[in-house]
């Protein structure tokens, strides 16, 4: 039978409930009454059919064996030599039945779909409308689809969903985590538009000034001396950008292989002071730098020189006119010999003004400044920490900064020791 005509036995179900019923009342009135208006046995026939045929047809279509959809798999038929594979991919992997149901959702999917995913619908476990209605299509027999999306909470991520249907037959639901990628193309963006301002400026600026030497004040002497000045510090400024680059660029290739030097980090510091001790002059800002004995670390002299020089020269730069830049050194011992050698620490501390909490977290980015116009007047370039993190990175170290508003900030190097520091608990 088609399932129209089950439909259609179905609809006089009721019906045939309805005149059982009425039967049944019609007797128990003749009975009551003794005047029999239609005779018992016919009353007695169409009760017992009526009911008859109630119970007789089923409640819901029962499909004809030919027209049988194959039962659904459950969580436990996936091959446990599947499950083995399956666990190995290291992106998010989810595997769905015909009815999109979850069979199988590996251990890095649970960061998506949580840890009790499978035998659910996939509905209930990933709420992204664009990726459950490209499911329903391939569910339905459409080709494989690629869908982009995005999780905003708790932190932004971008991910791309390929879902395509097996012969077995399953869908599979592999996810890719795109945010590194699409957070690095942002920084390329980002670097790319302001490297490029960062160098239109000056050189703007020294070819108006060419100009104007070249034209009605090529005779002026006062006011070629000051635009030749003003030239030099713009051109100074571009090399400083160039230089600063191209060091970002060096640090940044070996960022993987750390250094194998041993250097005394008290060494480094002092002289990395004696070469600002004129600019702190200048601003009438003192140096002290905290008395120790050498603390060999593990590093590049050259490398650890600039993080220095970058640290006390911010210090002097954003510190107030007849305040003190202090700086003290420290060993922080590990919990367990294993763990090998303690950390040698740094601190640079200025008395500025302070960083607000929300700008803290952004200062080792490419060209990021608190105060773009102090820092420009200052000769900064805007990419100081971002070369300083690096090199920490590099020498598998630590850079933690501390700021409060109105006092001052202290920023910290921790950098592996070497043996000879070794330092542990009791």
């Amino acid at each position: 039978m088609s399932e129209v005509g089950r439909a259609q036995l179905r609809a006089w179900r009721w019906p045939y409930l309805l005149l059982s019923a009425t039967a049944i009342i019609a007797l128990l009135a003749v009975a009551m009454s003794g005047a029999a208006v239609v005779p018992v046995t016919v009353l007695g026939t169409l009760a017992i059919t009526g009911l008859s045929l109630y119970l007789a047809v089923p409640r819901r279509a029962v499909p004809n064996p030919s027209e049988t959809i194959q039962p659904v798999q459950g969580a436990g038929s996936l091959p446990e030599a599947a499950r083995e594979i399956f666990e190995c991919i290291d992106d998010p992997l989810l595997v769905l039945d015909l009815a999109g149901r979850v069979i199988f959702a590996n251990r890095t999917s649970q960061m998506l779909v949580g840890a009790e995913a499978e035998r659910k619908r996939i509905s209930a476990v990933l709420r992204t409308p664009e990726v459950l209605e490209a499911v329903e299509r391939v569910l339905a027999g459409g080709d494989p689809e690629t869908v982009v999306f995005s999780v905003p909470v708790p932190v932004q991520h971008h991910y791309e969903a390929n879902i395509a249907r097996t012969s077995s037959p399953v869908v599979l639901v592999r996810i890719r985590d795109l945010t590194a990628m699409r957070r690095a193309e942002e920084l390329r963006a980002d670097f790319v538009a302001n490297a490029s301002h960062e160098l239109r400026t000056p050189l703007a600026a020294v070819t108006g000034f060419i100009d104007t030497l070249r034209g009605h004040a090529k005779d002026d002497r006062e006011a070629r001396e000051r635009f030749l000045e003003i030239m030099s510090v713009e051109a100074g400024r571009m090399r400083r950008l160039i230089d600063d680059l191209l060091s970002l660029t060096r640090i940044e290739l070996n960022e993987h292989n750390p250094p194998a030097g041993e250097v005394d980090v008290v060494t480094i510091v002092r002289e990395a002071a004696a070469a600002l001790g004129p600019l702190a002059q200048s601003d009438r800002i003192g140096i002290k730098i905290a008395p120790h004995d050498a603390l060999p670390v593990v590093g590049d002299r050259d490398e650890l020189t600039q993080v220095f020089q970058n640290l006390i020269h911010n210090a002097i730069k954003y510190g107030r006119e007849g305040s003190e830049v202090r700086v003290r050194f420290g060993r922080t011992p590990t919990p367990t010999k294993r763990e090998g050698a303690g950390q040698v620490f740094v601190a640079v501390e200025d008395e500025g003004e302070g960083i607000p909490r929300e700008a803290i977290p952004r200062l080792t980015e490419r060209f990021y400044r608190v105060d773009v116009k102090r820092s420009r007047e200052r000769g900064g370039t805007g990419l100081g920490l971002a070369i300083v993190k690096h090199i920490v990175n590099r020498h598998q170290g630590r850079l933690q900064i501390e700021s409060t508003p109105g006092t001052g900030s202290i920023f910290t190097v921790s950098l592996p020791a070497t043996p000879a520091t070794r330092v542990y608990p009791g």
